[in-house]
């Protein structure tokens, strides 16, 4: 029995689950209204089938959109085939869940980030459903502290 519960493990494994659900769903109904996915995947992932041309062209990751046009989308439990079209030459794709790294529907503006344990050390995910403001470039600074924002907890003892 191990001494801790791995939470991150057990949450991609719930996340890859939605995702199936929602690709299964899809197989049954369509993209119904206008819903459309981009799916970024890991073209290095052992279990990743793709034309050869295209892992040379996307060499590290690859993101597609199901949208329009798709064809042949088969969903298994460890992950989905579909042929997508690129510049008019279809081409069959086999996509592990465990390749995928974003899963985004951006009609409902949802989407999942999956992170490597390495990420993890270095930027905390946290669950927000508000959309992004897209603030300026120019405007990203690393914020500090200013004395103002300190408050000394003497000032509330008795």
């Amino acid at each position: 029995m191990t001494q801790t519960i791995d939470y991150g493990t057990l949450m991609h494994r719930a996340m890859r689950g939605l995702i199936q659900e929602v690709l299964q769903d899809v197989t049954v109904t369509g993209l119904p209204g206008q819903h459309h996915f981009f799916i970024t995947f890991d073209t290095m992932h052992p279990d990743v089938e793709i034309a050869d041309w295209l892992s040379d062209r996307y060499p590290e990751e690859m993101t597609i959109v199901m949208q329009h046009w798709y064809d042949n989308l088969e969903v298994t439990d460890e992950g989905f085939s579909v042929t997508l079209n690129f510049g008019d030459t279809p081409e069959p794709l086999y996509v592990p869940y465990d390749s995928i790294r974003t899963f985004v529907d951006p009609s409902v503006e949802f989407g999942l980030r999956f992170e490597t344990q390495e990420d993890d050390a270095q930027s905390p995910v946290v669950a927000d459903n508000e959309p992004d403001s897209n603030p300026d470039d120019a405007t990203l600074e690393e914020e500090k502290p200013k004395a103002s924002d300190v408050v000394s907890l003497d000032s509330f003892r008795k």
